[in-house]
């Protein structure tokens, strides 16, 4: 998809994947608009990140929405009662990681600001092969969605259709890393950890699965 000179709404949650993204839509000379949720989640470290990576990017415009999906809780997330998992990824089975409904709602939202803005794109971190086969980040999902999202609204209706863009959708986390460094993303301030806390955890899914893509990565690139 030809982004350039283009509005593009970036879901930036602060993680590596949506910095990722953002690094490759400012490449690509695309108008970024950053947004953001603060759905309830377990702590506000990637809120931050996603800040820092905003200013870095010079973002032409950043929001951050607020909603409460701790609500009804159903992730281990959004709810504190609910352990994060620590025992590596079965790839058999979806983690309570996974949050009901998020990029559903994540998307919607996103769809009603790009339309009201008249954004061409919108940008989403998901990745169907390194992370836990969250439900909605599978190829079959954003095909839906995007069939979905050209009958939902006015654009989609008059053949101008605001279209999903997920250059990272059939990437592992080291392919991933390696177009970070390549696009100018500040990878330092990004935040993965499931745990919160003053430094990652390093044990949670989402740390192990860095963590590895990122020794793995430099074991290639030694001479960098």
């Amino acid at each position: 998809m030809k982004i350039t000179n283009k509005v593009i709404i970036v879901l930036i949650s602060g993680g590596l994947d949506s910095a990722t993204v953002a690094g490759l839509a400012n490449s690509s000379d695309a108008i970024i608009v950053g947004l953001s949720f603060d759905y309830g989640q377990r702590h506000k470290k990637e809120l931050e990140a996603a800040t820092k990576i905003a200013h870095h990017f010079r973002f032409k415009e950043f929001k951050t929405i607020k909603l409460d999906l701790s609500l009804w809780g159903g992730s281990s997330l959004t709810d504190s009662n609910k352990e994060i998992p620590m025992g590596g990824i079965n790839p058999n089975i979806i983690p309570n990681t996974y949050v009901p409904g998020r990029n559903t709602i994540f998307i919607s939202i996103a769809l009603s600001y790009a339309e009201a803005i008249n954004a061409d794109f919108i940008g989403l971190g998901v990745n169907a092969l390194d992370y836990s086969g969250y439900p909605d980040c599978r190829p079959d999902y954003i095909e839906q969605f995007q069939k979905l999202a050209n009958l939902s609204n006015k654009r989609g209706r008059e053949n101008q259709p605001i279209r999903l863009w997920t250059p990272l959708l059939n990437l592992n986390k080291e392919e991933i890393i390696d177009l970070a460094f390549n696009n100018n993303v500040p990878i330092k301030d990004t935040w993965s950890c499931y745990v919160g806390g003053a430094e990652p955890c390093q044990r949670c899914d989402s740390c192990r699965i860095r963590i590895k893509a990122y020794k793995s990565w430099l074991s290639k690139n030694k001479n960098i």
